[in-house]
């Protein structure tokens, strides 16, 4: 079994990890645990201007206060209508003590004249090691933005993100069905078959794939 840290506060991203660490056999693949004493350490600063910087940034800063291997996420909405936004500052679209439901007005007031809807969700995973890092795994989820919040499953965008492959909202998604397509998903599973796939050597003494 393969034991990760995770450097997330947030409540719903954990219980998405956890439940594909479980696979699809009663065996787990791996455990995942909250980073030890997280609620203790500063906030990282994400002053990165890509997915990619942020979740380097988080990874290398709280992996440094890990036991064993850690990874950090950053993921949000780009809607093309609005340029990509509010891509890497998702989380705080309508200001730094956002909720969900106020980026979704914020979002929807944006896009009332917009002729275009297509929007993306998109996911960084960065995998360290004591704070050096090994990988990071990208995911993408292509969809549209409904002009109302529907279901009540999900968080963030959820509500908004329309899938036209199940013909609901993300929102109207069960998180198992979710799980199979989201751009967090797909970025944990590449996580996740590269240490299956790694040598011992690579995944255990912190070298640097790229």
């Amino acid at each position: 079994m393969i034991h990760l840290y995770c450097a997330t506060a947030n409540p719903d991203k954990l219980r998405e990890f956890r439940m594909a660490a479980a696979g699809p056999s009663p065996t787990p693949l791996l455990a995942i645990d909250p980073l030890p004493g997280l609620a203790d350490l500063a906030p990282c600063v994400e002053d990165g201007v890509s997915f990619e910087q942020n979740a380097i940034l988080k990874a290398r800063y709280y992996g440094k206060h890990a036991p064993g291997l850690l990874f950090a996420e950053d993921s949000g909405l780009e809607a093309d209508a609005l340029g990509g936004a509010p891509g890497i500052y998702s989380a705080r679209f309508a200001g730094p003590q956002a909720t969900g439901e106020a980026n979704n007005r914020l979002l929807l007031e944006k896009l009332q004249n917009a002729p275009v809807r297509s929007a993306r969700y998109v996911c960084v995973v960065a995998l360290v090691d004591s704070g050096q890092l090994l990988h990071t795994f990208r995911g993408t989820v292509e969809g549209e933005i409904a002009r109302e919040p529907r279901g009540s499953n999900g968080f963030g965008y959820d509500p908004l993100f329309y899938y036209p492959p199940f013909g609901c909202t993300f929102g109207e998604t069960a998180p198992e069905r979710k799980w199979q397509v989201s751009h967090r998903g797909k970025a944990f599973r590449a996580m996740l078959d590269w240490l299956l796939a790694a040598p011992t050597h690579e995944r255990s003494y912190g070298t640097k794939i790229s």
